[in-house]
């Protein structure tokens, strides 16, 4: 899950890179890759895979 918005958030940086434009002057192309690399490596350290701790029944 993370690994997508992560995707998103630098498709849309790209996106305003390439338009030369911000979002209301407040997101630039900076905060969104820097907030893509944040979710990116909670997904890299394994938050949000769906591969938590199972318990087992004894």
């Amino acid at each position: 899950m993370f690994a997508t918005i992560a995707a998103v958030l630098f498709g849309l940086a790209l996106l305003l890179e390439l338009l030369g434009e911000s979002i209301a002057g407040l997101i630039t192309t900076t905060s969104l890759a820097l907030a893509g690399l944040i979710f990116l490596a909670l997904h890299v350290a394994g938050y949000g895979t769906g591969w938590g701790r199972r318990r087992t029944r004894r």
